[in-house]
Order: C-alpha cells, then structure tokens, then sequence
C-alpha cells in the first residue's frame, strides 16, 4: 500500500494527505444484491474495506417462532433464493431429528436429485453474472439458457421455479411426474457439452484470466480463521466438504470428487465452482438412476407426523382418496381427533436442540433448531455462509485496485437473501 497523495490546500498553502472514501452499494449491479462496501481508496487503490449489511432483512428466522413447524419451511426457503433446496433440506432435516423419523428412501433420492440440480443453476448464475460484470456478456446469455432448462424441471416437479416448500419434514410434497425422469435424463446428457462451452470461451480468455488470476488472494490459513467455507475454502486447498466429511441422506454412498485447487484467487475459485458442476451431474445421474429401481411412498407414514396413517392412502396408493374425511368421520374418532389437531396444530416437536447442516451451492449451511416441546420452533438461528464469507471481504479486496472489488465480490458469490435473512 502506498502513501496517501500529496498536494497543497489553495487557501493556507499546507501541504495535506488525504484518502478518498467511496460506496459501493447498497444500489450496484456489482454487489450481487443490496451490499454496501465502504472503501477508503488511495488513488486507485483500496486500503480500507468495510462491508455494510441489513438492508434486505426479512426476519426470517423470527418468523418461523409464529407459525408450525410445517409452516416454517415456507419461510426458510425464502433465505438464500438461488438454492432454496438446501435451505429447506437443512431445516427438514434437524426437525425430523428431533422428531426421531427419517424420510423414505425414494424422498431420500430425490431430495439429493433437486439439491444437485438446485446446485447447478446456483453456480449458473454466479457464472453469468460474473461474465457480465467483466464483460463476457456471452457467458451471462450461454448461464441463463441452461439454467431455464432446469428451472423448467423444478417447475414440472414442484409447481414452482423458485421458493418451493418442496422438501418437507418426513419427505417430499409429491413424486417425480411421469415425464420427470426422461427429461431430466435429456438434461444430464446436455449440460457436460455446455460446461465444455463455458471452459472454451473464458478458460485460456486472456481478459478473464487477467482480471481473475491474482485477484483476491485468500490464503488458507486466512479462510479458516475466518470460517470461510465452500468454493472459496476448496479454492485454497482445503478438502472440506460435509458431503464427504459428515456425510447426509446417504451420500457416502455416491461417487464424486470434491474439486479443489490452491491458488486461492478468483480464478481459482471460477476453476472449482465449473468442476463441482460436473460432479453435480455425476450425482444427480446415480440419484436418478437409484430412484428408478427404487419405488415406495415420497412421505413417511407415521402419525407425529402425517395423517391417520391407516385412512391416509387412498385407492391410487398416494393418498387422494376423496371420501378420505368421510371415511375417519365414521370408522374413528381417534382419526378423526388426529386430522383435526394436524391441520390445526400441526407437528408436535418434542423438546430439544440440533444442528442440522448441509453443502450449500456457498458452503456449509446450518440449521440450530431449538424445541420447547411445543407445535411451533422455539428459536431457529441459521448459520448461512454467505453471511460468514462476506467477513473475508477486507482481506481479499484490501491492497488491491477498485476494478478488482468487482470480481473479488463475484467470487465469493455472496446472496444477500441469506444474509441478511
């Protein structure tokens, strides 16, 4: 860092040192949402960065304290945007611990099927927007053509594109739709030749190379003092990955790789996120595979948690039967008791504290559900990394030039939805 410019003040004629402070934020297509970065600059150059969060607090968390346990995955999912499967899979999961249950197996499968699907099109929008923001306006056109395509499967399984409620405490809402294996195969067979594009068109590019390489350097002994995880931890040689090390839903049991590189620049970064997209497919491909010789309910069967198990499937095995009311009116009023107080109370939890974490598209996501035992959470707190990366800002940006704020921010890929949460 150098020293501060020097020049003389017209009226006393002293001779003055100064730095410049800008902001960049809360309003800046840059910042990947409404982040505020106040930089003191010394000419070019940034000596001093501070991060600035809360403007898009949604309360979240406290939210969840008013409504059932059921209700709140509809709030969670809200947080971070771009992988709300991860969200709602972390959240499921710590409940269905304190319930003592766990979801089928076929739910289990698709729940790693959507996630890993859910984990492409997170990285294909970091991957467009990062292009825009240096200028390979192609990449931004080439992330948002295929990541249509997956919202388009999303759609078909969940009715929604984004914010699903999809996963729920015991399973999932519904099963895959008869076409919904063919065209996400169709899918699987698509993408490694579109990744392949993205490699030709930025990896030897001499302008990406030369406003990534170098760039916001985190060495690892950084990265872990200040709780980095995901891409940006992968990226400085760290093999961290809870898939691996504290495996969940069974993915102990799946072949793939945990990219990693040691640069710890924003190159690097870009390196490990389009490798951990190929891993993704090889995933979701097995996942696929495995729900397709695995057949049974999508919802667990068990009365802390669903319907009257006995009255709840109907003639078509998946529970539409239409005289389902009529019929717990007149053979139970045990039933009849149990559907009541389910619509009206929901879950009933009992009392406890877990923490519940998984591999999110930005890294480790996690879930500290407490339980006083009643129909609602006692406290939710979510530890969401993008909210924890955005701490490595300042080392990453300080002594480096403004231009290269841009891509330090893009690199860590922060979504301020979970942030500020």
């Amino acid at each position: 860092m150098g020293e501060a410019p020097a020049f003389r003040d017209p009226t006393t004629g002293e001779l003055r040192q100064e730095t410049m402070i800008i902001n960049m934020g809360p309003q800046h297509p840059s910042t990947h949402g409404v982040l505020r970065l106040v930089l003191e600059l010394d000419g070019e150059t940034v000596i001093r960065c501070k991060p600035v969060i809360g403007y898009l607090h949604t309360g979240i968390e406290k939210n969840t304290e008013y409504r059932t346990w059921m209700q709140g995955v509809t709030y969670v999912t809200r947080a971070d945007y771009l992988s709300p499967f991860f969200n709602e899979l972390a959240y499921c999961l710590g409940v269905e611990r304190l319930l003592g249950v766990e979801a089928t197996e076929r739910a289990t499968l698709i729940r790693i099927l959507v996630c890993e699907l859910n984990r492409i099109t997170s990285h294909l929008v970091w991957l467009a927007t990062s292009g825009l923001e240096l200028g390979a306006v192609s990449v931004m056109l080439y992330g948002f053509r295929e990541r249509e395509l997956i919202m388009e499967i999303f759609e078909a399984i969940t009715g929604l594109r984004m914010n699903h409620a999809y996963i729920r405490i015991g399973g999932v809402v519904m099963d895959l739709p008869d076409e919904g294996p063919r065209t996400i195969r169709g899918l699987l067979d698509l993408l490694p030749g579109r990744i392949d594009e993205y490699e030709t068109l930025l990896h030897d590019n001499p302008i990406w190379r030369e406003r990534n390489e170098g760039v916001g350097v985190l060495a690892a002994e950084q990265a872990l003092a200040l709780g980095v995880t995901g891409p940006a931890l992968r990226a400085t040689g760290i093999d961290a990955d809870l898939r691996k090390d504290i495996p969940y839903c069974g993915y102990d049991s799946f072949d793939f790789d945990v990219p990693v590189r040691t640069e710890g620049d924003a190159y690097a970064r870009y390196v490990v996120r389009l490798a951990e997209m190929r891993e993704s497919l090889k995933i979701a491909r097995q996942a696929l595979e495995r729900i397709e010789d695995t057949p049974g309910p999508v919802m667990i069967d068990d009365p802390k948690v669903g319907w009257p198990p006995r009255l709840s499937v109907g003639p078509d095995g998946i529970g539409n039967d239409p005289d389902y009311l009529r019929h717990i009116m007149e053979e139970s009023m045990e039933a009849l008791i149990h559907h009541f107080k389910m619509v009206t109370q929901g879950v009933e939890v009992p009392a406890g504290e877990v923490y519940s974490a998984v591999e999110s598209p930005r890294g480790e996501l996690g879930y500290l559900i407490v339980s006083d035992g009643g129909h609602r959470p006692y406290r939710v707190k979510i530890r969401d990394p993008s909210f924890v990366n955005l701490q490595a800002l300042p080392a990453m940006i300080e002594g480096y030039l403004v231009a290269d704020t841009v891509a330090s921010v893009a690199s860590i890929d922060p979504v301020l939805g979970g942030v500020d949460r």
